[in-house]
C-alpha cells in the first residue's frame, strides 16, 4: 500500500514589524521554490500560507516521515525566503534559521495516510 505523507512546517523568515504578515515577495519565493520541486516529482502537491509573519509550508509526498530530501527542501525554501526578507529589510530576517546549515531534519507534525 502506498502512503502519502503530509509535511507541515513553519518559520519566521522575516516579516513586517509587529509580526503582522509575510511580505508577498517572500511568499512568492516559497511558491516558486516548491513549484520547481513539484515539477521535478519530489512533491505531489504543496500549499503555502502564513500565520502572522511565520511562513507555513504544507507539502505532500511519498517519501515518508523522515525524508531528508523533503526536510532539506523546506530548509532551503526558508533560507531563500530569508534572503528575500533581508533584501527587503524586513523585521528579523531569518529569525528561525539560527543554524547556518541544514542539520538533516526539520521537526514538525508529519503524518502518513494510506493512498
Amino acid at each position: 500500500m502506498e502512503k502519502i505523507t503530509l509535511t507541515v512546517t513553519k518559520a519566521d523568515v522575516g516579516g513586517f514589524v509587529g509580526h503582522a504578515a509575510v511580505h508577498e515577495d517572500v511568499a512568492e519565493k516559497a511558491r516558486d521554490t516548491l513549484s520547481k520541486a513539484s515539477s521535478k516529482g519530489l512533491l505531489i502537491d504543496f500549499w503555502t500560507t502564513s500565520v502572522g509573519d511565520d511562513l507555513v509550508l504544507a507539502m505532500t509526498h511519498e517519501k515518508g516521515l523522515e525524508a531528508k530530501e523533503i526536510h532539506k527542501l523546506g530548509w532551503d525554501t526558508f533560507v531563500a525566503c530569508g534572503e528575500v526578507a533581508e533584501k527587503l529589510k524586513l523585521h528579523n530576517p531569518g529569525r528561525d534559521l539560527m543554524s547556518t546549515s541544514f542539520a538533516g531534519t526539520l521537526r514538525g507534525p508529519d503524518r502518513a495516510w494510506p493512498r
